[in-house]
Parts: C-alpha cells; structure tokens; sequence
C-alpha cells in the first residue's frame, strides 16, 4: 500500500496483534504456519509502530482473500462500528474499499472455491446485524464497469501515436479511438457482466477453463463468444482483426 502513496499502513495481521484477547480463539489456531507465530509472537512484544489506541483507522482496505476470516470479520467489524479504534463507542464508519468481488473462482481444487466476494458478503451480514447502520463500501474489481473504462484509458497511453492521428482523420469518435477490446474470462458473472456494463468497445469471450464449464452461453449473461480454451479466443481474435 505505501506504493500507491499511503503513508501510515498496517496489515490486518499487524494491527490486531496489537490488542491483546481482539480474537479470542487465536490460542487454538494451531494451523497458523511456523513464520506467521514467529512474526506474531515478536508483533506482540514490540512497540506499536503507530499510536493504534488513539489514532482512529482512516480507511480499511481489502485487497486479497482472507486467511482467517473469522478474525478478520471480528477485527473490521470492530473497526468499522466503532469509528476506527476498537474499544470505543459506536462512531462513523471508515471508508472500507474491496479490490474485488468474485464471489467463487477455480483453484487446483476440483470444484469452485470462496472468493473476495464471498468474504464481503459473510462480512456485510454480520455487520449488518450487530450494528445500527447497513455496512456501506466500495468494490473496485470486476464486473465494475469503471476497471474496464480505466483498462481502456491505460491501453490509450500505450497507443502508437501513428494511430491517434489515423483516428483523428478517419472522424472516429470511439472512445479513446478503439474499434473493439476483447475481455477473456472464465466467470459469466464478473468477466461477461463487467464487459456488458461497460458497453462499447468490449467483446465477451466466455472460456470453459474455470468457473464456467457449460455446453452452452450462460443464461443470464451470454458472452459475444463462447470457447474451450483462450488459446482459442487468441486464434478468433487474429483471425477477426485479419492478422493470422
């Protein structure tokens, strides 16, 4: 997070080391490897970093699946309701961002397993039921249709300029001057649905390689196209845009 110009950041890890008996069943937590207890056997004994009992969390960020969810959901929520130091009385809810919101996706294990979304929904129902007020954030991943739009702002910058000025002269008024972007996924509800909700220029192509292995297009959100492998979408695409 300091990369993205954060100055005062903690892990969640870090953070609740901090306040002693915050999880209480982390002393039967025997799967926890060898190095995350030495790192939080020497959290413990040292000095807090920043004053975290009187510094209020300023935003909570979520930025890749939990490991321990149930002391996680206890920590945000105690973070959250009560306005950034836990302990205290109810107060304003920090902002709380999520960098996705998959609800499944497909592991080496054979069936599909619980994604970030599913993190957030387990999270938003508890909250929503030990507080007074609904728990309210925001989600920045796919099917956001605001990923897909920065995508295409990120791929202009990388635009040959002899391109710019092909489209200034044709009259295109694409945005950002593309005639088409192909999104390749394998969840219709993350992968399709963004690319929908972002309308034009994107094209769905809907592979059988994850989370979706039907014979036909999905019901509720059918790809432009529907293959067995992206080594297949990349074939369709070359021969669609004529160079292959």
């Amino acid at each position: 997070m300091p990369e993205y110009g954060f100055k005062k950041v903690l892990s969640l890890d870090e953070y609740a080391s901090y306040f002693k008996d915050i999880d209480p069943v982390a002393q039967y937590k025997m799967w926890r490897t060898k190095e995350a207890l030495y790192c939080s056997s020497h959290l413990e004994e040292s000095v807090p970093r920043y004053d975290v009992y009187l510094d209020r969390v300023r935003a909570a960020f979520v930025v890749s699946d939990p490991v321990d969810w149930g002391r996680d959901i206890q920590v945000l929520c105690d973070i959250l309701r009560s306005g950034g130091i836990p302990g205290w009385k109810n107060g304003n809810q920090p902002p709380l961002y999520f960098a996705a919101d998959d609800l499944e996706y497909q592991a080496a294990f054979p069936s599909q397993r619980l994604g970030m979304g599913a993190f957030r929904n387990a999270l938003e129902s508890i909250f929503n039921r030990i507080h007074h007020s609904t728990l309210e954030y925001v989600s920045f991943g796919k099917p956001n249709p605001f990923v897909f739009k920065n995508s295409e702002a990120l791929l202009a910058e990388f635009r040959p300029s002899q391109y710019d000025d092909h489209v200034t002269n044709s009259g295109c008024s694409h945005s950002h001057g593309f005639r088409t972007l192909y999104m390749i996924g394998d969840n219709p509800l993350v992968d399709v649905k963004g690319a929908q909700q972002a309308g034009h220029p994107w094209f769905s192509i809907l592979t059988r390689t994850g989370v979706f292995k039907g014979k036909d297009n999905h019901k509720e959100f059918p790809a432009d196209m529907v293959v067995d492998t992206v080594e297949e979408a990349v074939d369709f695409i070359l021969k669609r845009e004529g160079t292959f």
